[in-house]
């Protein structure tokens, strides 16, 4: 069975084990939610989540009794789900459940429950769907003898799933779990569907009666992290924000709060260069996605709005100061990088910057100034010169004089003025007698 999942090796090899194990205690083990849709839509599977009949203690005991060597089992006990994860996979595992919502907005409180009722609590309809694995789900679900397993769904998330359609499963969803809407943006654009028109309803319902403002900000920014990483699926976050903004969900988050026009060109850009980078890289740090968006979008609205709006998503430190200052950063750099010439000059202006202000500088430039900046970042960036600090000090040189020296050599080197060590040292000379004779008139 597990073949026609078509899974990677490695999490192909944790679901046996889960599996394997479940046979052993007969218990019934689904494969449930997104895969289950993506499995049906012809999608490559690219999370694994699975639920097993009983409560998070069964859960737990049999993710702990399935997991082999090397793998490490994360318990979340707030919501009685397991994680197994190694180096090279993961999977989630959650006994059935069924959910509370003692107001709108508020996690809900989480208590054992069937297969059917743990469908009945996702999101939408073409979520609600568990195919069944072991042969204790597949003689539940009464197809133990067939090839081919039934899968479990309410009514009506095959039509919905064929209609490409997003339907909630009951008229409260968004006022249960407001971010639910900011999940329909980011499925609606990543799958091609399109929300129902009782689910937009719904929807305005929900904003009518001010369910948002009962979400954390923790909550909000996560799930704008999500929409960003979508990018590396093919998902186009300035879709997503725009679909945002037409339901009227951005300024139901902060009032006055909305996806200008300027912003979509520059946030579409990032999400190509998420899908494919147009450069390699540097080094192990991997780019904050959400943060670079947060400072394209944020930056073409009111400085006073923008804070509230980070403050609203619980933006703080280091990414808050970025975002709130990217405006002038982004204006003073591409006046500077349209002025300046040679490759030397925009290795002077663009060094200092980490792959995140480069991302989002480039997302915001022109295309002469993209060229440059993917030039630079490509082919100039890591290319040494053939001199050291060492080399100047012997030359003369010192103090602030090294550093500027340097810099000098590495534009004259990068621009092809000089193209040998011998020519790097000559220059260096030039720089120490250049040194010595104001250090005399001094």
């Amino acid at each position: 069975m597990l073949a026609g999942l078509h899974l990677a090796p490695a999490v192909a090899g944790l679901v046996e084990c889960v599996l394997r194990e479940a046979e052993q205690r007969a218990r019934a083990v689904y494969l449930v939610g997104g895969p289950v849709r993506d499995l049906l839509l012809g999608r490559p599977l690219r999370d694994v989540d699975l639920i097993v009949e009983g409560d998070a203690g069964v859960a737990e005991e049999l993710a702990r009794a399935a997991s082999p060597p090397g793998v490490q089992v994360v318990s979340h006990d707030r919501f009685g789900t397991v994680r197994l994860e190694s180096s090279e996979a993961a999977l989630d595992l959650a006994g059935t459940r069924r959910e509370r919502y003692a107001r709108p907005g508020a996690l809900p409180s989480v208590e054992p429950g069937s297969v059917d009722e743990d469908l009945l609590r996702r999101d939408f309809t073409v979520n609600a769907m568990a195919l069944p694995l072991s042969r204790a789900a597949r003689r539940a679900a009464g197809s133990e003898r067939s090839d081919e397993p039934a899968v479990l769904a309410p009514d009506p998330a095959r039509e919905d799933l064929q209609a490409r359609v997003l339907r909630i499963l009951h008229p409260r969803s968004f006022h249960d779990d407001p971010t639910r809407a900011l999940r329909a943006a980011r499925l609606s654009v990543r799958l091609g569907f399109r929300l129902s028109r009782g689910s937009r309803a719904a929807l305005r319902d929900a904003l009518r009666d001010g369910a948002f403002g009962a979400v954390s900000g923790d909550r909000l920014r996560r799930e704008f992290e999500k929409l960003f990483d979508d990018a590396a699926l093919g998902a186009d976050p300035a879709a997503a924000l725009r679909r945002l903004a037409e339901w009227h969900v951005l300024g139901a988050l902060e009032p006055g709060l909305s996806f200008p026009g300027p912003a979509a060109a520059p946030v579409r850009r990032l999400g190509r260069a998420i899908a494919a980078p147009p450069w390699a890289r540097r080094g192990s740090g991997r780019v904050r996605s959400w943060a670079v968006g947060l400072a394209l979008w944020l930056a073409e609205v009111e400085a006073p709005l923008r804070r509230r709006a980070l403050r609203r998503l619980s933006v703080r430190g280091e990414v808050a100061d970025r975002v709130g200052a990217f405006p002038q950063e982004r204006d003073r750099r591409l006046r500077a990088l349209a002025r300046s010439r040679g490759r030397g000059a925009a290795d002077a202006l663009l060094g200092g910057l980490d792959d995140e202000e480069v991302l989002a500088l480039w997302c915001c430039a022109p295309p002469t100034g993209r060229q440059r900046i993917v030039r630079w970042a490509a082919e100039d960036r890591d290319r040494r010169i053939p001199v050291s600090g060492r080399d100047l000090l012997a030359e003369g040189l010192s103090g602030p004089a090294v550093g500027a020296g340097l810099a000098r050599i590495r534009a004259a080197w990068l621009d092809g003025a000089v193209r040998s060590r011998e020519e790097a040292l000559a220059l260096a000379r030039e720089l120490g007698g250049t040194a010595r004779r104001r250090a005399k008139r001094r």
